[in-house]
């Protein structure tokens, strides 16, 4: 089986599996959660063995303040899964949309020193995706003009947050954060993007932006 294949099916379970754990909320989304935390967490302190004391300490913030805004934004009002979902959608679209555009239309590098293999035109295409199914999502769910113009602003976040784990990848010299994810590499790697975006969808929630 080709790396493509083994990537979509690893992403489709992923995603299977967010979606019920999201829908069922409660107990089961909070479990779900603090596990993939936990894990984030495991994967993070591997990576920063050596490099001193307060690379611990962030690595626990950057792995519980994401955890804590999903469990906000999930169980704050009536309209918390819709917005749940929506942020999964910003991340998933930027991450498919960034894959896609940059194996066909890659052609000037992002930032090489930091990751090769992302591309401007990646970047681009990673926004549109985002902009494009997080807007008629938003709308479709009467979630808020306001999410009309973040989700370009988040999808960016989101490739900010991967170029941020390739830096710290390419400092541990190591390719993947983990090996839980087959064609993904683990669990950081799948969602370095989800955590700025988690976080900034809390923040947006808290100021009455959805």
């Amino acid at each position: 089986m080709n790396e493509l294949a083994v990537r979509t099916m690893t992403g489709v379970v992923m995603i299977a599996t967010a979606l019920v754990a999201a829908a069922v909320g409660g107990t089961v989304f909070a479990v779900a959660v603090a596990a993939i935390a936990t894990a984030m967490f495991y994967e993070w302190t591997r990576m920063v063995r050596g490099w001193g004391g307060t690379w611990y300490i962030s690595g626990f913030f950057y792995a519980l303040l994401p955890a804590l805004a999903l469990l906000w934004i999930r169980e704050r009002d009536t309209h918390g899964l819709e917005l749940l979902l929506w942020a999964f959608l910003v991340t998933w679209s930027t991450d498919i949309g960034a894959y896609f555009a940059g194996r066909r239309l890659g052609k000037r590098k992002l930032a090489p020193t930091i990751s090769p293999g992302k591309t401007v035109e990646g970047l681009y295409g990673g926004i549109a995706a985002a902009t494009l199914i997080g807007g008629a999502w938003a709308l479709s769910m009467n979630l808020g003009k306001p999410l009309l113009i973040l989700a370009p602003i988040f999808a960016l976040a989101a490739q900010g947050g991967d170029l941020f784990e390739s830096k710290m990848k390419r400092r541990a010299g190591v390719k993947d954060s983990g090996s839980w994810l087959p064609g993904h590499g683990g669990v950081l790697d799948r969602l370095d993007g989800l955590v700025p975006v988690a976080v900034l969808t809390a923040a947006a929630q808290l100021l009455g932006l959805t």
